[in-house]
């Protein structure tokens, strides 16, 4: 089963930077994609980026390209979200996904973490 753990969210200022991490068990990520989806209060799941784990392939969700950058450390079996020039409109609970194939489809990703706050003030 797979296992997904975030970490890393809290506050910080516009213009800050914020690292997440999620931590991955329970399941042979070669064939598998693993990203990040957020959701702000009162609004849809939003598709942030996604990784293939195999080569690190990465894509991004329109809204943070050249902001955010997504890594996979495969020894540590973690994959890394990180967030630069954040925005009050980054606010949201950020959660790591993962699926047999990469989508910008929130809703066909078939595992979640728990999810983890992220805030930014201005």
């Amino acid at each position: 089963q797979v296992q997904l753990v975030e970490s890393g969210g809290g506050l910080v200022a516009a213009g800050e930077s914020l690292t997440l991490s999620c931590k991955v068990s329970g399941v042979n990520l070669h064939r598998y994609a693993m990203g990040w989806i957020r959701q702000a209060p009162g609004k849809d799941r939003e598709f942030v980026g996604a990784l293939e784990w195999s080569n690190g392939r990465a894509f991004y969700g329109d809204s943070v390209k050249g902001r955010f950058t997504i890594n996979r450390d495969t020894t540590k079996k973690t994959l890394s979200l990180q967030m630069n020039s954040l925005k009050p409109e980054d606010t949201a609970v950020y959660y790591c996904v993962a699926d047999q194939a990469l989508t910008t489809s929130p809703s066909l990703y078939h595992d979640w973490g728990q999810g983890t706050q992220v805030t930014v003030s201005s």
